[in-house]
């Protein structure tokens, strides 16, 4: 794409949009160095990404089949637990790891 067609007011075809995510599939940026580098706006990157990819909205999911779930842990400040090392993992999806540490 030559410099005069980069940036705002360019539309894109879906062709464009999948060569622009195979580009970046083999760059090696992170999303928000490959979007500057290329003159792209992050929303429309993650916008026609997740539409090429056939992912739906995540604003329309409605998760039904699970219960909702609680894990106690008990009082984290009391005696009985003083000196002992917590160190709790939670997987949040997408690749997102909560670690809390207490020693």
């Amino acid at each position: 794409m030559t410099g005069s067609m980069k940036g705002k007011g360019h539309r894109r075809s879906r062709s464009e949009w999948r060569s622009v995510l195979a580009k970046f599939g083999g760059s090696g940026l992170s999303v928000e160095a490959f979007c500057r580098r290329e003159a792209i706006g992050a929303a429309s990157f993650y916008r026609w990404r997740g539409l090429l990819s056939g992912a739906v909205d995540r604003s329309e999911v409605v998760v039904r089949d699970r219960a909702p779930a609680f894990v106690d842990l008990g009082a984290l400040n009391s005696a009985s637990s003083h000196g002992r090392r917590l160190d709790l993992k939670l997987d949040l999806g997408d690749g997102l790891l909560l670690h809390l540490v207490r020693c």
